[in-house]
């Protein structure tokens, strides 16, 4: 259903916390601008985990708004309850997004069977199709191969964004389910690789920084020409890596501050980049020809 690069984009915040509207939407309209094919709003990058119920719909609601119809939203949608989980992912269809993505239960450690019966009951409950979103580096939970295979038979369950970052598990996937069933990377490091090997894009935290530059990069992955797709890739390299030198979205918001894109916010327990690291995301910026 979406393809190529997909923005994991920031929710950017005032200095008193608040959600800055205004920065938002001119970053809506510069990724519209700049080729990003879809927007994902209030997930891990958009600081979902600190954002109350009323502030996540008032998003979801705000980016589907000022995007009007232009490009995908899928709105993050995700919660370790189940009941929160269709909650939110009632708001977003109510509000009109396109679609949701909903990350593995977190904290819990459900079993595979629970991940199942988790993802089935809120797909059962709200008609819009949704994405899984497995990325056991943040959850302490790994939803399997099998288990996607499983869920891909649900109706509206129409993709899984994989964030671990091995590259086996494409074809693992794609040999369990039907080919309208969409695999997305959620590792820049590893996504145009990904991409080449069959998958069908990224949700990509290095695109709210190079957003032009990533959607060429994934747009050549996608016509299957790895040459094109590596030589692209190869400036990004070093801002795939360094993005993430503390929890993200701390480096990619004190980036986008830096770029003069957004205020330097972010909401506790979050922190703003530690000093040391200034040099290294400001270099890496620097390398890929966003910041002089």
């Amino acid at each position: 259903m979406f393809r190529g690069s997909m923005v994991a984009l920031v929710t950017p915040m005032n200095e008193d916390e608040s959600v800055d509207y205004a920065a938002l939407e001119r970053l809506l309209e510069w990724h519209i601008q700049s080729g990003t094919q879809a927007i994902v709003a209030v997930g891990t990058t958009g600081e979902s985990a600190t954002l109350d119920m009323k502030e996540h719909c008032d998003v979801i609601r705000f980016v589907v708004e000022r995007v009007n119809k232009r490009i995908p939203v899928i709105a993050g949608t995700g919660a370790n309850s189940t009941t929160e989980a269709i909650q939110l992912t009632q708001c977003a269809k109510q509000v009109g997004a396109d679609a949701c993505l909903l990350v593995t239960p977190y904290y819990n450690k459900p079993t595979q069977e629970g991940l199942y019966l988790h993802h089935k009951k809120i797909a059962e409950a709200v008609d819009i199709p949704q994405i899984l979103y497995n990325v056991p580096g943040r959850t302490a939970c790994d939803m399997q191969p099998e288990t996607i295979g499983r869920l891909a038979k649900v109706a509206n369950i129409v993709g899984v964004k994989e964030a671990t970052g091995d590259l086996s598990r494409v074809s693992k996937i794609l040999e369990l389910v039907d080919a309208d069933f969409d695999l997305y990377t959620g590792d820049d490091a590893t996504a145009v690789e990904f991409i080449l090997l069959g998958g069908h894009g990224g949700i990509s935290v290095t695109a709210n920084v190079a957003p032009d530059l990533v959607a060429q990069a994934y747009n050549a992955a996608l016509a299957g020409d790895a040459d094109k797709t590596r030589q692209l890739d190869s400036p990004l390299m070093e801002l795939h890596q360094k993005l993430f030198v503390e929890a993200n979205p701390i480096p990619v918001k004190w980036a986008m501050a830096e770029m003069g894109l957004i205020k330097p916010a972010i909401r506790l327990p979050l922190t703003p980049l530690s000093e040391p690291y200034h040099d290294i995301v400001r270099g890496a910026l620097i390398h890929a020809g966003v910041l002089s």
